[in-house]
Formats: structure tokens, C-alpha cells, sequence
């Protein structure tokens, strides 16, 4: 059986990936497989600057990250999975996109606008 927590416990671990993210953390768009945690990165394909906060509180164990503003892509491809570091490039964390995370398009091409549509990250039980 695995643990269960409590909506207060789940939201304080919500709460600390914003305050690990700190100010002006980078959210990176790639294509290709997602490496194992924190991996070698593939092709690059569009980098924002993520709001400052990261987040507002997390509520019923939900956090939604303030929507980056669009920006024009690096390169062009499938868009897969993304990073989000700080803003110094360090790693916190990957996740894949269509999941936690949607854009406008998935097909990326270098020069044309993307964006992030929508983006929620459930506190969930480990």
C-alpha cells in the first residue's frame, strides 16, 4: 500500500517547487525522448522566462504556474517534453508536454510564435 497525504502536506510541496524555482525560472520546450530526470537535454526548441512568482498558493492540492508570455521558437520539431530551471539554468524539473502542460502547437518551427495554453501540476500522493 502506498502513502497517503493529507491536502495541507500535498499543497506544501506544491508551495516549495515555486519557492525552488524562484524568480524569473526558465521553462524549456525539446523534442525527442525525455532523458532520464534531470538528463542530458535534446534539440531545444523554445525557452521562456516564467513569472516571478512561479505560481500563486497551490489550492486542493493544484498548482497553476502563471502563463508565460509567447515567444518566438529557436528551431524547429516535435515539441515532447519541457524543463523548468532556475533562472541561473539550474535544474528542477521535467515533465512532458500535453500532460501537465499544453501549447498552441505541438509542431514547432523555428522563427513562429509559441505558446503556453494551459498548465496545472497536481500534488499527488507518491
Amino acid at each position: 500500500m502506498t502513502i497517503g497525504s493529507s491536502t495541507e502536506l500535498r499543497n506544501a510541496r506544491l508551495a516549495a517547487r515555486a519557492s525552488t524555482v524562484g524568480s524569473a525560472g526558465k521553462l524549456r520546450i525539446y523534442n525527442g525522448a525525455r532523458p532520464a530526470t534531470g538528463g542530458a537535454a535534446t534539440t531545444l526548441l523554445a525557452e521562456f522566462t516564467l513569472g516571478s512568482p512561479f505560481a500563486p498558493a497551490p489550492s486542493n492540492a493544484v498548482q497553476s504556474p502563471t502563463l508565460p508570455a509567447a515567444v518566438n521558437a529557436s528551431a524547429s520539431g516535435t515539441a515532447t517534453w519541457f524543463r523548468i530551471t532556475k533562472s541561473d539554468g539550474t535544474f528542477v524539473e521535467d515533465g512532458d508536454v500535453g500532460q501537465e502542460m499544453t501549447l498552441n502547437t505541438t509542431t514547432i518551427t523555428a522563427g513562429l510564435q509559441v505558446q503556453v495554453t494551459s498548465w496545472s501540476i497536481t500534488g499527488g500522493n507518491p
